[in-house]
């Protein structure tokens, strides 16, 4: 190939993922009970992060810095390879801008070669919804400018519709007050959340009921949804409401083809165990 796609770990696909659609990936870190760790996917890790954090566990996150960006871009670049980074959203994290300056200085040192950067604005498997159809793009032959645009043209269209089980997660992050986590968690209250398109996580409603919450999702699917073949679902380990929620939208839309994930140990330390997410390729976000 003339081009190698590099992401990074917010994108949350698996190590085999990664190796199945030939992308590299530039790791995030999390930190919790005094160690910090390359964000991982492995399932047995993550389910045992999830239980760390119901445990009382907390953790704090950090972006890809230059370096962690340069040295995935120079494996490609030492191979006669060309560049397309596609990074997780501009709105939640540094990650975007660390890989503009990797970029930068790399294009002094290997002025033949592009390396061109896109800020996704999306996360979780919303990011990697984007990148696994720029792969399948590549592999049909698009040559590294046309994906570059068709990736620009195209990521405000990957719809991110969230919600978690867990108030005290969003509380910790000051998305929502004591308060409104302490009624909200007495009268099961669910809160639903996109992503918009500076890449930013908005609270938009509120449900009474995981149900109710799920139900909604799959609605946004049938509002906006323009591509029913292929949808992702996220989970920050509740496997079975994932299951759930797949089932309701292959019945209630006809989606043919689900992809379900975890949420990484990055995205998950500020949502929380039981986080669920639909994402799915939309006329709007």
């Amino acid at each position: 190939m003339s081009y190698q796609i590099i992401t990074d770990s917010c994108c949350d696909f698996t190590e085999a993922q990664y190796r199945e659609l030939n992308v590299a990936c530039a790791p995030l870190t999390v930190t919790y009970k005094g160690e910090s760790h390359s964000n991982f996917s492995d399932p047995a890790a993550v389910r045992a992060f999830y239980d760390e954090l119901r445990n009382g566990v907390t953790a704090t996150t950090s972006a890809v810095n230059p370096d962690g960006w340069a040295e995935r871009m120079e494996d490609a670049l030492k191979q006669d390879q060309d560049v397309l980074a596609l990074a997780f959203s501009s709105g939640l994290s540094t990650t975007y801008q660390s890989a503009v300056i990797a970029a930068k200085e790399l294009r002094e040192v290997y002025p033949h070669r592009k390396i061109l950067v896109v800020d996704t604005l999306c996360a979780a498997l919303g990011q990697g919804l984007l990148v696994y159809l720029a792969c399948k793009h590549r592999d049909a032959g698009m040559d590294i400018d046309a994906l570059c645009n068709w990736v620009e043209e195209n990521k405000l269209k990957v719809c991110h519709w969230v919600t978690v089980d867990d108030l005290s997660h969003l509380k910790r992050g000051g998305r929502i007050s004591a308060a409104t986590a302490m009624v909200g968690t007495m009268l099961n209250i669910k809160p639903i959340i996109y992503v918009d398109n500076d890449g930013h996580l908005i609270n938009t409603a509120k449900v009474r009921g995981r149900k109710a919450a799920m139900e909604l999702l799959a609605a946004k699917l049938g509002e906006t949804g323009t591509d029913l073949d292929t949808v992702f679902i996220a989970h920050g380990d509740c496997p079975e409401d994932a299951a759930t929620l797949e089932a309701i939208v292959k019945e209630k839309h006809g989606v043919k083809n689900v992809i379900t994930g975890y949420v990484g140990p990055v995205i998950g330390a500020h949502t929380g165990p039981g986080v669920l997410v639909l994402f799915f390729m939309g006329n709007h976000r």
